[in-house]
């Protein structure tokens, strides 16, 4: 398996999900915020646009920076995990990587954010969705390329699931479901139903598929893959449009994509996706954060909600794909125009900070 994920990691922009997901979905956003419209369904009403403004200020003169773990992200009335889960701490005060210019260098300090979500393109979602699911879902065995690094289930699948790119995608095929009776996380790469062109099986086909208790703070075993790239888990890092425009703070760092790994990886990542030794490309689950003097006053109020979440949670490192490509939730409530504001960021506004060693452990 290591030796096709090696492999699989010279074409990282052609594929994705336990080896490089999210290239397709960069590339269908890239079109997006390369042709973006004024499209009535993309424009974000007053209210909420208000309730970012008020709300943003009011956290931010509330909270400090004095406790480095954050309350985390609420969704469907689940924590998603501890707040001293590395996805909930506050890195503001994390010391500077010794290697953190080489880091910001590879990736290009010269490039742009580009925000991978937003409304639709083309006819399909833009972003990585999620379901909420509970008790009375129907639970489905999988059968998975990755058997031995991959959950065994059932999964909670619906009748008619949201598929990241949409039913026809080619792409990373995301399924994302969270069991808000058990506060379960279930995660699906490259996920084929039965009878469909690339499953003629009875059963649900992945290509990996892992679980997580969102109470506890555990990581999957060193070398594990998991729906990502990294062995991460994939809703933690979402940018979402309830805590962007209604609750006007992101509570947790934000999942982000490279163009070029390194064969390593940093807890809480477990896993890579590269066969580069490079000690001057990023490992999976490296940590960015924007600088605190990068002035975000002249941005929107939703992109300066996403700016704030930068500087406090930063990102994660946690796939192969476009580089700086920050992933979220597809919500036709999202206003593409204003999210495009993110591509006047510069990879330069980011630095590096330590947060572990660089592993090279893999799966046994």
């Amino acid at each position: 398996m290591k030796n096709y994920l090696f492999f699989m990691a010279v074409f990282f922009v052609l594929a994705g999900g336990c080896d490089d997901s999210s290239s397709n979905s960069n590339n269908a956003t890239n079109n997006s915020t390369n042709n973006v419209t004024n499209n009535s369904t993309n424009n974000t009403t007053n209210n909420a646009t208000n309730n970012v403004t008020n709300n943003a200020t009011n956290n931010s003169t509330n909270n400090t920076t004095n406790n480095n773990t954050g309350s985390g992200a609420l969704v469907g009335g689940c924590q998603i995990f501890p707040a001293d889960n590395p996805w909930n701490t506050d890195i503001s005060e994390y010391p500077l990587h010794e290697n953190s210019d080489n880091f910001i260098n590879s990736i290009g300090s010269e490039s742009y954010l580009h925000p991978d979500f937003g409304t639709e393109w083309d006819g399909a979602p833009i972003g990585i969705p999620f379901m909420l699911v509970d008790a009375t879902t129907p639970l489905s065995f999988v059968d998975f390329e990755y058997s031995s690094e991959s959950d065994a289930g059932p999964y909670p699948i619906p009748e008619s699931p949201l598929i990241e790119g949409g039913d026809l995608s080619t792409g990373d095929r995301h399924i994302i479901m969270l069991d808000t009776d058990t506060c379960t996380l279930y995660e699906l790469y490259y996920a084929w139903p039965p009878g469909s062109s690339e499953n003629s099986g009875e059963t649900w086909y992945a290509g990996s598929g892992a679980i997580f208790d969102l109470s506890d703070n555990g990581l999957r075993p060193d070398g594990w893959t998991s729906a990502d790239a990294a062995g991460l888990p994939i809703l933690p890092g979402l940018i979402r449009y309830e805590e962007t425009m209604v609750d006007g703070e992101i509570n947790h760092a934000i999942r982000f994509t490279v163009s070029s790994s390194q064969a390593g990886y940093i807890h809480p990542a477990t896993h890579f996706a590269s066969s580069n030794t490079s000690t001057d490309v990023p490992p999976m689950g490296l940590r960015l954060r924007l600088k605190q003097d990068f002035d975000i006053n002249g941005f929107n109020p939703t992109v300066q909600v996403i700016l704030r979440a930068l500087k406090k949670y930063g990102m994660i490192v946690a796939d192969n794909g476009s580089n700086w490509y920050l992933s979220g939730e597809p919500d036709s409530r999202w206003n593409d125009e204003d999210l495009s504001e993110l591509r006047n960021v510069p990879g330069n506004a980011f630095e590096v900070v330590y947060t572990g060693e660089i592993l090279t452990t893999t799966a046994k």
